[in-house]
């Protein structure tokens, strides 16, 4: 379900309220963002998780849960805000 709050209001972090102070700064991010998420690899990785939810039956149905990595080849249920925040796992930080 799409948040149709998100944008409407300045965030606290110091990240928000840079860009929301420097909007050609912004811009810029939203252009590299874009072209980013363009990308073959991350297409796959979208329709990959995508094929899992439907096959758990979790898509679209706004039960508030997402498909999570775990490692590069195993996944698991978990809420879309713990799996959103969860910094923790770096494994697919290139070495």
């Amino acid at each position: 379900m799409r948040n149709f709050l998100a944008g409407t209001t300045k965030g606290k972090s110091k990240t928000a309220k840079y860009y929301h102070e420097n909007p050609e700064a912004r811009e810029k991010k939203v252009k590299y963002d874009m072209k980013y998420h363009d990308t073959e690899e991350r297409r796959e990785y979208r329709r990959d998780l995508q094929r899992i939810n439907r096959k758990n039956g979790t898509a679209g149905n706004h039960d508030g849960k997402d498909v999570a990595h775990v490692s590069k080849t195993k996944t698991i249920s978990q809420s879309q805000s713990a799996n959103r925040a969860d910094k923790k796992r770096n494994f697919f930080k290139k070495k």
